[in-house]
């Protein structure tokens, strides 16, 4: 029998860090799971050891890298040595940027870029010495085009893909087989509409086309186990990138007029009151990795199926790329 992998995961209370702990127990991966909230922790745990994966739960504050390393460590002392690390904590503030302030600006930085970047060193620490291993970076379509009201989270994703890029070129330098990988994902529907700060009068929503997080799962589970450089969830995620790259400005002033009530629901919304920028809520969602949004969201992706297949990736951005150049001439025509 193999033995079984070793991966760790941070952010995986909840959303998307969660379900990512979960597609890999049903495949009896041992799980390292980070996050700070102890009851989130607690119930990933169970639900890990209940799929058929093994747990540890260590709660930790990505922001600090002394923390990083901590969880790193208590992982491979009782798990064995990591194969799979994967970046995924997140967090920021819905608002105009003027009306942000200095330090949470700086905490939604620390945690969703600075996060991934301790976590990338941590896991190489312990990679590169065995030639081996693979990082997974979660990002999204947000880390090539930027929206309104989320500055910090689309600064901190263009700022991963930077360090990403960087990165690989380095590895490839020394002939590391260390790889790292980038999957860039769509609206997804999780609890952090719930959790992060909000200066908005409505409740703050994804950008539709909404997916499930475990659409996300299953895509960082293939990235984690094919040498792909990068890859698309959703076919919103391929017109937004590829159609920021063939007329940006025509992009921008269609989010301009559409995406700060694209971003909103109807529902009048206190966004301070539950907020976990600076402090995690401690508390567990009855469905863990989902957002109150199931009744939008999509449960599969027809492009991330394509593009988890080679024959099907030149067929993904041909479609990709005839989706954006569409909206981008309708987006011409009504401007």
């Amino acid at each position: 029998m193999a033995e079984r992998e070793v991966v760790a995961i941070t952010g995986a209370s909840g959303g998307v860090g969660r379900a990512i702990a979960r597609e890999f127990a049903k495949h009896g991966a041992a799980v390292g799971l980070i996050a700070r909230g102890q009851a989130g922790l607690d119930a990933a745990a169970q639900e890990v050891s209940e799929l058929g994966g093994t747990a540890y739960a260590h709660s930790a504050d990505v922001a600090e890298f002394d923390q990083v390393q901590a969880a790193a460590t208590a992982i491979e002392e009782r798990l064995g040595p990591i194969d799979i690390w994967i970046n995924n904590t997140m967090t920021t503030v819905f608002a105009f940027f003027e009306d942000i302030e200095p330090r949470e600006y700086e905490r939604a930085t620390k945690v969703t870029y600075l996060g991934a970047v301790w976590g990338t060193k941590v896991a190489l620490e312990r990679m590169l010495p065995r030639d081996r291993g693979t990082i997974v970076q979660v990002g999204s379509a947000l880390a090539y085009r930027g929206i309104p009201l989320q500055a910090p989270y689309c600064g901190a994703k263009h700022a991963m893909k930077g360090m990403f890029e960087s990165l690989r070129t380095e590895l490839r330098h020394r002939k590391s087989a260390v790889h790292v990988t980038m999957v860039q994902l769509p609206g997804m529907n999780t609890p952090q509409f719930d959790h992060c700060l909000s200066k908005m009068p409505h409740h703050p929503m994804p950008v539709p086309p909404i997916f499930e997080p475990e659409v996300a799962a299953r895509a960082v589970y293939w990235a984690a186990h094919h040498r792909r450089r990068e890859l698309y969830v959703g076919f919103p995620t391929v017109y937004t990138i590829i159609g920021n790259k063939l007329a940006p400005w025509l992009a921008e002033r269609y989010l301009a007029r559409t995406a700060v009530d694209g971003q909103q629901t109807d529902q009048p919304y206190d966004g301070t009151k539950n907020a976990n920028l600076f402090s995690p809520t401690d508390d567990d969602h009855d469905e863990g990795a989902h957002g109150g949004f199931d009744n939008q969201a999509h449960r599969r992706s027809a492009q991330a199926w394509i593009s988890r297949h080679r024959l099907g990736s030149a067929l993904a951005a041909a479609l990709g790329a005839a989706g954006a150049a569409g909206a981008l001439l309708t987006l011409r025509r009504s401007a």
